[in-house]
């Protein structure tokens, strides 16, 4: 870590280490720049600290989670929803769940590594349906980006030719599963859409990484880095150069400005010690995370930014979205008595179901897209607690055993993930009263779901049940009704919140410009799922890497032409 009064001033200050500043780091520094990068973790280091390869007996909770991992003892990403000394607020009648990672790599280390592109319509959805917003970027403009991070990273998939899931340069796709193939069958018969599906998971060797080995552990964290994680593939590389200063446990608090109003650095507490420490540099990148960058620059006032760093629009927190959710497993009698076999596989779904209707047709106006799980890996809950359960298992001793034997691997289970409507009542602002342990002002949120997903989500239900149906299975929790939100998920929960910075033409009612750079300071710059203008139905990483990597080139050349 740098000493605290060294008066170094860097090229660039980043802030997160995540998909976003980690792109921006790798690109920056390829390009010769001297990077400085805050992380509010610690270190982590896939290679030597990951538990990919531990048995839940070796753990003194057989890997039951903990605050810091709730997904599992030895789950990849260390962070949650409840992190000591770092609360946040909601307003009156609000439900939303805030995870936060704290580590190298943020995020990454944890997901699903479902690394899809957004489509053509993505980006003009206004022109096509009238609501939120357009983009003031189309498709075409990222595509060569998309094409560099398939490239850089890797992932597999088929080449389908669907107008609005673009093809990517894939690696080829692991096989279908058993499980995966009798849901595919009663996929087809009900003209629902059903593919290899698009991970970054490498199923060949790139860029000195190796293949894929199959162990199934990848939300553990990756030894090999067969797999994406920030931490693995793209920070070493950006350290090589010597070009990149990483300092940890750093919390940054205030994004720092002259007289002329352009950025000077970043301050933050060293959260080891609890001073008060400041990076100076020439243009800074924010990639903390949607919300924890609206948080930064909100906090971040003075008389010339009264309203916050770059907010002369007010908007910084505002049209805050995450990805509609609902899950729904089932029984499947023909699956009963397998011969016992290996599941080998990526950890992850072999197949997936991109959207395939007409809203036109419908009651909702965007779509989702469905995650298949189950088999010899079902977990004992979904991501909403939905129990799993068999019929008449039950007793002990050989009889319980016997039970398990023969129901164990005939469930299957589906995961809609779906696009969310951006609307004025879904905000992050600055809590009035509350701190952190250093005294900063924390978020509170506000939250919404319109009938738009409300009405996605019971399609999700009701077409999930028909899949089961389809497959002569059984679904043994009853269908939510409307006062239960048709089990939707809490906002927050799905962990994909973009908006709160977004992009756009007009200075009045958006925060950055078509490069991803602050129109009230033009050398700032968001490189995190803030700058999205809209969610689209599929996962946001692969679009935040391309985002970070168009904005780096263009901060590249904005350093060429002295302009920052």
């Amino acid at each position: 870590m740098q000493a605290a009064g060294t008066r170094k001033t860097y090229d660039v200050c980043i802030v997160g280490s995540g998909a976003g500043g980690g792109m921006s780091a790798y690109a920056l520094t390829q390009a010769g720049a001297d990077v400085v990068m805050l992380e509010a973790g610690g270190p982590w280091d896939n290679a030597t600290d990951s538990k990919m390869m531990e048995w839940p007996y070796e753990s003194p909770r057989r890997g039951r989670g903990s605050k810091e991992r709730p997904f599992g003892e030895f789950d990849g990403c260390i962070g949650g929803w409840d992190i000591d000394g770092e609360p946040f607020t909601t307003a009156p009648g609000t439900k939303f769940d805030w995870w936060r990672a704290r580590m190298v790599g943020g995020r990454t280390n944890h997901w699903g590594r479902i690394s899809l592109r957004f489509g053509p319509d993505d980006f003009h959805r206004r022109d096509l349906d009238g609501l939120g917003e357009n983009w003031p970027i189309r498709y075409d403009d990222l595509k060569p980006y998309y094409d560099r991070v398939d490239r850089l990273i890797g992932l597999f998939g088929s080449v389908e030719g669907l107008h609005n899931h673009p093809d990517g340069i894939f690696q080829p796709p692991p096989t279908p599963r058993c499980y995966e193939l009798l849901i595919k069958q009663a996929a087809d018969k009900l003209r629902i859409t059903c593919i290899p599906a698009r991970l970054s998971i490498i199923t060949q060797p790139l860029n000195g990484r190796p293949a894929c080995h199959h162990c199934g552990q990848c939300n553990r964290g990756c030894k090999t880095n067969s797999n994406f994680s920030s931490s693995g593939v793209l920070i070493p590389p950006a350290k090589a150069t010597g070009k990149l200063t990483l300092v940890t446990s750093a919390m940054a608090y205030e994004v720092t400005t002259d007289g002329r109003g352009m950025a000077t650095g970043v301050s933050y507490v060293d959260k080891k010690t609890g001073t008060m420490n400041h990076v100076q540099a020439r243009a800074v990148v924010l990639a903390a995370s949607a919300c924890e960058s609206a948080r930064l620059l909100l906090n971040s006032k003075s008389s010339r930014f009264p309203q916050g760093l770059a907010n002369s629009s007010g908007v910084v927190g505002r049209y805050l979205t995450d990805t509609t959710g609902t899950d729904v497993a089932g029984y499947i009698p023909k699956m009963v008595d397998h011969v016992p076999h290996n599941e080998d596989g990526v950890g992850g779904n072999h197949l997936y179901m991109p959207w395939w209707l007409d809203n036109r047709t419908l009651d909702f106006p965007r779509g989702y897209h469905i995650e298949l799980w189950g088999g010899l890996d079902t977990p004992s809950y979904g991501f909403m607690g939905g129990i799993h359960k068999y019929p008449n298992a039950g007793g002990y001793g050989k009889a319980l055993k016997d039970e398990y034997r023969h129901y164990y691997g005939a469930t299957v289970g589906f995961s809609g993930r779906g696009e969310m409507i951006p609307n004025a009542d879904s905000y992050c602002e600055i809590d009035p009263i509350t701190v952190d342990r250093w005294g900063i002002p924390v978020l509170r949120f506000h939250w919404k779901w319109s009938d738009h997903e409300y009405n996605q989500v019971r399609h999700m239900q009701q077409t999930f049940r028909a899949i089961v149906h389809e497959m002569g299975g059984e679904v043994f929790s009853p269908m939510p009704t409307k006062e239960h939100g048709y089990g939707i998920a809490n906002g927050g929960q799905i962990i994909h919140e973009l908006g709160t910075t977004r992009m756009g033409h007009d200075a009045g009612n958006s925060v950055v410009n078509e490069h991803c750079q602050a129109h009230d300071v033009p050398n700032l710059f968001v490189a995190d799922g803030g700058a999205f203008v809209s969610q689209a139905d599929k996962n946001p990483t692969w679009t935040i890497l391309a985002l970070a990597w168009r904005t780096a080139d263009y901060i590249t050349e904005q350093r060429k032409a002295g302009a920052i």
